[in-house]
């Protein structure tokens, strides 16, 4: 069956708008982004999952079942202290837009402790400041996130909260971020790759990795941004990619985008049971943001 489409006229209850045709140059990219008469979005994926675009969903509804949920909100201020300026923001505008009106346990991982420590006193924050180890670069960053989210995840997640939201610090709120997003599993659509075609997506292609997707197989290019759901489907999530990004290390293979790499090759063999738009991770550096996409 085919997944329903909806327009974005449709979506905000306004009017058809006008067709626009343009050439690709430079002054011009900005229309491309625009909805036209024909756009479409997916609103259900071709496995019958939801994806959540903005004006899908009535908060006030969704609110109640969720009254006594408590969700978790990891994030990672590691290697870098640019990690730790960038914190300050993330904390404010997730204060002022996530999870409003339910508990939320601030979960940050970071190697600058003290740092850290003294924007939350400053702040007033009640934050789980969970201190790791020092990695000699990025790359051992990457790598061992999604073992730390994993090992937490079993060793106090679990008992702490019933949903774990993993985001990353170089990223603010600019609106409303609440427990719509939340199911079993949820991944983000790449706002670069939405509209691309399967076969674009910039999958992991080398044979040898655990990450690699053939060209002929994919369903959505999933951001490593923004991802989560409940603890022990996190757990599982973050357990395998740490697995499979351990057995590329072990043959010297470093997969193109990461742990990113790993988390498409994951959602594509377990469907993700809700999917966010690009609205919820929509880059400042793109040229512009389409009118229909509100979130962050």
């Amino acid at each position: 069956m085919t997944p329903n489409l909806l327009s974005p006229s449709q979506r905000s209850g306004k009017g058809e708008l006008g067709n626009r045709f343009c050439r690709v140059s430079a002054s011009e990219l900005c229309a491309l982004l625009r909805p036209q008469r024909q756009t479409v979005v997916l609103v259900t994926t071709p496995w019958f999952s939801p994806i959540i675009w903005d004006g899908t969903f009535d908060s006030a509804i969704l609110d109640t079942p969720f009254r006594n949920t408590t969700i978790g909100l990891t994030v990672f201020a590691i290697r870098n202290p640019k990690y730790v300026v960038f914190l300050k923001l993330f904390l404010e505008t997730a204060d002022k837009y996530f999870m409003v009106g339910h508990k939320v346990n601030y979960y940050i991982f970071t190697d600058w402790p003290t740092e850290v420590l003294h924007i939350l006193l400053q702040e007033g924050w009640q934050v789980v400041d969970l201190e790791v180890c020092n990695y000699p670069c990025w790359l051992g960053v990457s790598m061992h996130c999604m073992e730390m989210i994993s090992n937490f995840s079993k060793k106090c997640f679990l008992n702490e909260v019933d949903y774990l939201v993993c985001l990353d610090a170089d990223m603010m709120l600019s609106d409303h971020l609440g427990v719509e997003i939340l199911f079993s599993l949820f991944g983000t659509l790449h706002s670069g790759l939405y509209v691309a075609n399967h076969q674009a997506f910039t999958y992991e292609r080398c044979s040898l990795s655990q990450a690699r997707i053939p060209r002929d197989e994919g369903d959505f290019y999933y951001a490593g941004g923004i991802f989560g759901g409940s603890v022990l489907e996190v757990h599982r999530l973050t357990m395998a990619c740490h697995q499979a990004m351990m057995v590329d290390h072990a043959n010297h293979i470093e997969a193109e985008w990461n742990d990113e790499s790993h988390l498409n090759k994951y959602l594509l063999c377990h469907k993700p049971t809700k999917v966010l738009s690009p609205e919820h991770l929509w880059g400042d550096r793109m040229l512009c943001r389409p009118p229909f996409l509100r979130k962050l």
